[in-house]
């Protein structure tokens, strides 16, 4: 789970809260997975089962991000394409437009570029419509905002979207409102979905929620690998059990 590619300075906050990624970091952890043998995929072909299956040694990994930022165009994409990597990008459609506008004091991609990305490997999925905090929102204004997400970028790329993903920090205990959201996002025709807990991904994995691994500047190589290997995994039950017994979800400024 990527979101920037840039030098922004993010000392003040916590390492799990960081959302920048220096180009160079980004550029050795691209380095690294190739040099391991990993191949990147998109969400739907993994999820939906669409890959052949491949050799006992087969590394698989889903590379995404979040916010649409102008940056994946600038500094991302060239190291992704350099190393023969795809990836799934998010948009809250609301920034993204003819020119590029602002979100969170950092410029967004516009159609033109969106479409252009499109053409060369790069998956699509909604963020929603204004990126606001869902629980807070009653339930025609969530359905708006999973429902019309969808269909702008299906107008504005002329394919199908399948994959949603859930801003801010995910309420993973309050299963009333899981079971709600899933519900809309199945009636918007949606296949699945990611959101910000903590951990890999597999068979046994919520395919409308699937945990990811948060990396930014802060992940050097031993870290980045042992994400990579399960070793992070454990502090998705820690994050879940901390919601739980804290009475919901922890304040996350912007995941």
């Amino acid at each position: 789970m990527y979101h920037s590619i840039s030098d922004r300075e993010q000392r003040a906050r916590h390492p799990y809260f960081r959302t920048a990624t220096d180009k160079r970091c980004f550029g050795n952890q691209l380095k690294w997975l190739h040099d391991s043998g990993y191949q990147s995929a998109g969400l739907s072909d993994v999820v939906g089962g669409r890959l052949a299956p491949g050799g006992a040694d087969e590394k698989r990994v889903v590379i995404t991000f979040d916010d649409g930022l102008q940056d994946f165009y600038t500094e991302a994409f060239p190291l992704l394409e350099r190393y023969g990597y795809s990836a799934t990008m998010f948009l809250p459609t609301a920034y993204i437009g003819t020119d590029a506008g602002p979100f969170h004091g950092a410029q967004c991609l516009t159609w033109t570029q969106v479409r252009e990305l499109s053409g060369k490997g790069i998956h699509f999925g909604s963020h929603t419509v204004t990126h606001p905090q869902l629980t807070e929102l009653k339930g025609k204004d969530i359905q708006e905002e999973v429902r019309r997400s969808k269909e702008t970028i299906e107008e504005k790329l002329g394919a199908r979207v399948e994959s949603f993903a859930y801003p801010y920090a995910f309420p993973a205990t309050d299963r009333d409102f899981k079971q709600r959201l899933q519900a809309m996002l199945e009636e918007a025709r949606y296949e699945n979905g990611v959101c910000t807990s903590i951990g890999t991904s597999d068979a046994g994995s919520q395919r409308f929620f699937l945990p990811r691994l948060p990396v930014n500047s802060c992940d050097d190589p031993r870290l980045f690998k042992a994400k990579l290997e399960g070793g992070y995994d454990w502090l998705g039950a820690l994050q879940y059990a901390t919601k739980l017994f804290s009475g919901g979800a922890t304040a996350e400024s912007r995941p």
